[in-house]
């Protein structure tokens, strides 16, 4: 790739020319003379303009030297030698022309566009007093038909171009240098080069090629990738343009403005994403059906990682199911029974449930009053008992068992390429138990998102952790290690007997036959209401919901899972 290097210029070009003041440029004229004094005298620009004629002869001299390739001859034409030859030759590098046309097309009032954005100045022909009191020079504009030939190419690039003529102390004529000279649209700090070009598809389709325009919650993927040039692509893919590329400004990005195409690139077929229409329209109108409290939902095929679906409302907003990073409350609780049974548990395990136990110096209590001093592990994970897990997690856990378990068996913790910008699941390893306990419930410092936790449900569906992905073929990073058949099936028991007979049956519509769930609702300090939380699976379909202020997870997130999964479950 061709790096454009930056042309310098005086942003006073408009202003000299349209009779804006002026400091004058200083030159050594360097022909002619016949003494040693003589040579060294400075040739400067004056206030009065070039006649017609001076004009047309200063600019045709000038295009003639440029398009013979004689760069420091058309360099000495300008009233900024230095610069002008340094832009010529940046020119010549990196745009690679194989031949440049250039014709004088005569007297023009109207400035090139960088120009004119650059200066704002009185019309042609006036003069104003400059800085230093003294009459401000004025010029001539001058354009010309540029017609430039390429290698590559059996179309020539033809523009036309806008050139000021001033008048020197010696009598002569100059162009006044501005990058503008180079093109028209061409300005300060901008650079101009031929670059990699790529195509793009012409449609993107869902998995079935169903066209996936009118989707709220995918304008950012659709847009993102219709811009995406494929840098890791096949190189031979690839065509090339001349482009003129700005700088990134403070808080915005760097841009490229393609002027002409030297070289089409090869066509790229239209791209099939992972996602399923029918599921993506369940899911938009179940984010959207919250009565305006934020939400968002994603829907996973276990067998693949393919990203079925996903949607966050508002769709203006961030995209809370990718890169949003909040504690997921009891819906953790699947990856702490994971690790209480590794570690020797069992679903008939006691895991009494008192009616309040304290964490980190604060009472934590359970959803449902009462103690229970009888649950099991089963009882315990079906009704959701906080202090359970608090208790238990003491006893046989360690502070990073919980972090394990979640990076080495369902990828939580791992750099996920979906094709999306996503914030990766985070689960700080705590220093003490103190801390690690909030963490058992789904509290504390952990932040995930619907994508991490319908990425646990289709973990436990399938037995191997898939890393989502919305782009068939993408790379998918693997887990470090599965769980055994005896804890894998205990885990999937307890979320179906979640559905049967615990919180998860208070959904409504009910979930569909055969499904394993875990609702969550998270406590969060800057909130007087619970964010509602809900990861399930039915058939090779895994889907979570998070709606913020929306209470229980059986209140708001289960009823919008439920529907979704129904969808799945149709055929």
């Amino acid at each position: 790739m061709n790096n454009g290097a930056k042309i310098g210029v005086s942003v006073l070009a408009a202003a000299v020319l349209l009779g804006g003041g002026y400091g004058a440029y200083a030159l050594v004229s360097g022909d002619g003379g016949s003494g040693k004094d003589e040579a060294k005298k400075p040739r400067t620009v004056v206030a009065e303009p070039p006649s017609q004629e001076l004009a047309a002869s200063g600019a045709t001299a000038f295009l003639d030297a440029w398009a013979k390739g004689d760069l420091f001859g058309a360099a000495k034409l300008t009233d900024d030698p230095d610069k002008a030859q340094a832009a010529l030759q940046a020119f010549q590098d990196n745009v690679k022309p194989s031949a440049v046309h250039l014709t004088v097309g005569g007297p023009t009032t109207a400035p090139s566009p960088a120009a004119a954005k650059s200066a704002s100045a009185p019309a042609s022909g006036t003069a104003s007093a400059s800085a230093s009191g003294s009459p401000a020079p004025t010029g001539v504009l001058e354009s010309f038909k540029a017609s430039v030939e390429f290698a590559e190419s059996g179309t020539p690039w033809n523009y036309n171009g806008v050139l000021g003529v001033v008048k020197m102390s010696d009598g002569t004529a100059a162009v006044h240098w501005a990058p503008s000279v180079i093109h028209p649209r061409l300005d300060a700090g901008e650079t101009i080069a031929v670059k990699p070009v790529y195509a793009t598809p012409a449609t993107v389709t869902d998995r079935k090629g169903k066209p996936l325009t009118g989707y709220p919650s995918l304008v950012g993927l659709l847009n993102q990738l219709k811009s995406a040039a494929p840098q890791d692509g096949d190189p031979t893919d690839a065509g090339s343009g001349v482009m003129i590329s700005t700088p990134a400004t403070s808080g915005g990005k760097a841009t490229d403005e393609k002027l002409f195409t030297v070289k089409e690139p090869r066509a790229v077929p239209n791209l099939k994403l992972t996602i399923d229409a029918d599921l993506q329209n369940a899911a938009e109108q179940q984010v959207t059906a919250q009565g305006g409290k934020p939400a968002s939902l994603v829907a996973i095929e276990p067998s693949s990682g393919n990203v079925l679906a996903y949607a966050f409302s508002p769709s203006t907003g961030q995209n809370r199911a990718f890169s949003g990073g909040t504690a997921p409350g009891s819906t953790m609780k699947v990856l702490t029974t994971a690790a209480l049974l590794e570690a020797g548990v069992t679903p008939s395990t006691g895991m009494p449930c008192p009616e309040t136990t304290m964490v980190t110096g604060k009472a934590v209590t359970n959803d449902e009053p009462g103690a229970h001093p009888d649950y099991t592990l089963t009882d315990a994970f079906i009704h959701s008992c906080n202090t359970s897990f608090i208790e238990k997690g003491k006893d046989v856990l360690k502070p990073g068992s919980l972090p394990a378990i979640a990076k080495d068996v369902f990828g939580l913790g791992l750099v996920w390429h979906t094709g999306l910008t996503n914030f990766d699941t985070d689960i700080p390893v705590e220093g003490n138990m103190a801390g690690a306990a909030s963490e058992f419930i789904g509290q504390g410092k952990i932040r995930t998102n619907p994508l991490g936790m319908a990425s646990v449900a289709a973990t436990v569906q399938s037995g191997v952790f898939r890393q989502p992905i919305l782009i068939p073929g993408t790379a998918q990073t693997p887990a470090a290690r599965n769980l055994s058949p005896e804890v894998l099936n205990s885990l999937r028991s307890l979320m179906v007997k979640t559905v049967q007979s615990g919180t998860a049956s208070e959904v409504s519509p009910a979930l569909p036959a055969g499904s394993g769930a875990k609702t969550g609702t998270a406590e969060v300090d800057t909130s007087d209401k619970a964010n509602s939380w809900f990861t399930a699976y039915s058939g090779n379909l895994a889907v979570a919901a998070e709606v913020e202020g929306g209470g229980h997870g059986s209140a708001a997130a289960g009823p919008a899972a439920s529907r979704v999964l129904a969808v799945g479950n149709k055929g």
